[in-house]
């Protein structure tokens, strides 16, 4: 009887997590300063890959797509926000230099959680990787490249 109440409580727990995650995706959305909106949508990313990763750990297999892909629209959106800014990262790297460690950062949580993941479940995370890699190197190039001629 305990474990059902525990089991039942978990699962509202996720549920009520999935939902707060939606919201704050919102809340980074709304966000008018776009690199508040970067760091906002990079946090989510990071929750969302949490989540994804207790309901792998749970047996809830079906909510780690939905929950994967709410990380990758939380890279995208960061980045975008970054971009909209018109900033040049070289003369105020500080957003921009934040965005590249998060990615790093998540590039590596992904890769983690992918190799706990079993053998048929690992291609769930490959979009998702490719396109955290694509942001990360974008970032890290617009940071580290010289002058422009």
């Amino acid at each position: 009887m305990r474990a059902r109440f525990q089991t039942g409580c978990m699962v509202a727990l996720l549920l009520a997590g999935a939902v707060a995650l939606r919201a704050d995706l919102k809340q980074a959305l709304a966000e008018p300063n776009l690199e508040r909106r970067s760091k906002l949508a990079l946090d989510n990313a990071a929750a969302a890959l949490q989540a994804a990763r207790e309901a792998y750990r749970n047996g809830e297999i079906d909510k780690v797509a939905p929950l994967a892909g709410e990380v990758q629209e939380s890279v995208e959106l960061a980045y975008t926000s970054l971009q909209q800014t018109n900033k040049d990262p070289r003369r105020n790297p500080r957003w921009f230099k934040y965005a590249e460690k998060e990615t790093r950062d998540l590039l590596r949580k992904l890769d983690n959680f992918q190799q706990e993941m079993s053998f048929a479940d690992r291609p769930a995370l490959d979009k998702v990787k490719e396109k955290t890699q694509q942001v990360h190197d974008d970032l890290l190039m617009g940071l580290m490249e010289g002058k422009k001629k």
